[in-house]
């Protein structure tokens, strides 16, 4: 019975010290099992050792090789189990303590464990724990792929997706003088205003009373997508709803709402809505338009400033591509045209001030750029396995292919000087994808009007894009201004729809181009026609965020 109750914890603690005992005398936590024919042959003499150990020569086995080992050997040996010590339970490490006499006092736990040791049932544990950790290995899931089946807008150029594309075809600006507030004591008075704007139909009127510009945009541009994707109510109730989800995300989330509730606190917070921290809340969007469709997958937002859309778009692509979810509403809603809002960024100095020429305010990598305009607005686009998409014959605008983000770690406002962050972003896009940068022929850009900012990215795209003759570059920023956490998706849906009509918008107030821009790249006054192999999309924003998506042409 001693001899018994001897082998048992002595094998296990042998069982260890051969798994990690060194094989080179230098580097014995370099060196591994799987090394050669040779130290496969000596582990399989060890693990046959081990086997005669548990299988009943416990007595004479332990005291001759116990015998045999030097202190010095035992030494090594323990050293070598503990560094291993986290591939094993804390008991096995318990038992071989004990078994060299440790003194250490034992809980009521550890006496019942040492009891299970000395029944012989251990055994089986730390050689079960191995084998997995060696041989088991979860399956890779095959990559689905996502194509997008709807679209929903709501921005200053109209809220169907053929009325502002064929707005910005035309070259026609969304930008004017701000008719929502009294903007006469801010240096900036224009903006990217939506001047008409009905939420009949698409959002109750309850909630239309109380929730934030920004919540009202994002639902019912959302449900813009399931119309136009052909999301009946006929097929919304075939629908796993357990599998779609929705990812929308703001830059600044309910700015009225949280604003109106601070100047309800200066009288007291009896007078604040009850409703304005959920309300303000970047989140709740989504939220609530999940709760409206009764849609049960993954449901978040993110915020990466101005970058958000396309970090929404992204992460919702990799829940289908997972096999997480089979369909996923995505992309972002802004509603920051409000005094703090206009204030905020007016004091960052970063707004156009050429409040005598609205329409030809925004004009990126012309000369005379002064700054961005603020815009409002939202996008979704409904992305869709492409197998669940076909049962139910939908209209399959294109293909997503992929993308990747990136940070500058640089600077909170301002880009990195060599737009090292954006080129990174670009060429992990293209690698993540499988797309040859060849293939990449029409680009539409972040280019927000800004004096540094649209270099930088310019000279990123030519890095990395600047021997491909097609390549074709704009910036739906013209016409619509900066729609902040809620462009990267409206620029997604301007893509969509130039690989869909074989047209691309002009860049209309390029009318001083800058010296360091090649204007056999960027598109001139008028639409062009192109037949688009690979489209780009780019997104940055405030915090040194970079993010790339590309589509393609379902085929």
């Amino acid at each position: 019975m001693a001899s018994s109750s001897m082998a048992s914890p002595f094998c296990t603690w042998l069982l260890a010290a051969c798994i990690s005992s060194p094989y080179e005398k230098d580097h014995p936590m370099r060196s591994s099992i799987f090394q050669s024919p040779k130290r496969l042959s000596q582990w399989a003499r060890r693990k046959k050792l081990i086997s005669k150990c548990s299988s009943g020569g416990g007595e004479d086995f332990a005291r001759n090789l116990s015998s045999s080992l030097s202190v010095s050997g035992i030494h090594n040996l323990m050293s070598s189990f503990l560094a291993f010590e986290p591939c094993y339970d804390s008991k096995v490490l318990y038992e071989s303590l004990a078994f060299f006499g440790s003194k250490r006092s034992r809980t009521r736990r550890q006496r019942q464990m040492n009891g299970a040791v000395h029944s012989g049932i251990t055994m089986a544990v730390p050689v079960q724990r191995a084998e997995q950790g060696t041989t088991k290995k979860k399956p890779l899931t095959k990559q689905r792929r996502v194509v997008v089946t709807g679209l929903g807008v709501v921005t200053p150029l109209g809220h169907d997706p053929d009325v502002f594309y064929n707005s910005l075809l035309e070259g026609v600006s969304g930008i004017s003088e701000i008719g929502a507030f009294d903007s006469t004591q801010f240096p900036t008075k224009i903006a990217g205003e939506i001047k008409s704007f009905s939420t009949d139909g698409w959002v109750s009127p309850k909630l239309s009373r109380k929730a934030d510009k920004f919540m009202l945009y994002l639902i019912s541009a959302g449900k813009k997508a399931l119309a136009d994707g052909g999301i009946t109510e006929e097929v919304m109730d075939n629908l796993d709803k357990s599998r779609c989800g929705v990812i929308i995300g703001s830059a600044l989330g309910g700015m009225k709402v949280f604003n109106d509730a601070i100047e309800a606190l200066r009288i007291s917070y009896k007078k604040m809505n009850p409703f304005c921290i959920p309300f303000a809340t970047t989140n709740m969007g989504s939220a609530i338009l999940a709760m409206d469709l009764g849609w049960m997958g993954p449901n978040y937002s993110i915020s990466t400033a101005c970058a958000t859309s396309n970090f929404c778009i992204l992460n919702a692509a990799y829940h289908i591509m997972r096999g997480e979810t089979d369909m996923m509403l995505c992309g972002g809603s802004e509603a920051a045209i409000i005094p703090i809002g206009l204030g905020g960024f007016s004091a960052c100095k970063v707004l156009s001030q050429r409040n005598s020429e609205p329409t030809k305010a925004s004009c990126p990598w012309d000369i005379n750029r002064d700054g961005f305009v603020i815009g409002e607005g939202a996008g979704v686009l409904l992305l869709e396995e492409l197998e669940h998409a076909k049962r139910r014959g939908a209209n399959i605008y294109a293909e997503f292919l992929g993308g990747s983000f990136t940070c500058d770690a640089y600077h909170m406002t301002e880009p990195h000087p060599d737009g090292t962050g954006v080129a990174l972003c670009i060429e992990k896009a293209l690698d993540q994808s499988g797309v040859c940068r060849e293939d990449v022929n029409y680009i539409n850009a972040y280019a927000a009007s800004t004096p540094t900012g649209d270099l930088k990215e310019y000279r990123a795209i030519i890095r990395c894009f600047g021997k491909n003759p097609e390549l074709r570059v704009n910036s739906t920023k013209f016409m619509i201004g900066h729609l902040l956490g809620a462009s990267g998706a409206v620029e997604a849906v301007a893509t969509i729809k130039a690989i869909q009509t074989g047209c691309i918008h002009p860049n209309i107030n390029l009318e001083n181009p800058d010296e360091n821009v090649d204007m056999n790249v960027l598109v001139g006054p008028n639409k062009e026609k192109l037949d688009i192999k690979v489209a780009m999309s780019n997104a940055l924003g405030f915090g040194g965020h970079n993010s790339s998506i590309l589509f393609a042409p379902y085929k």
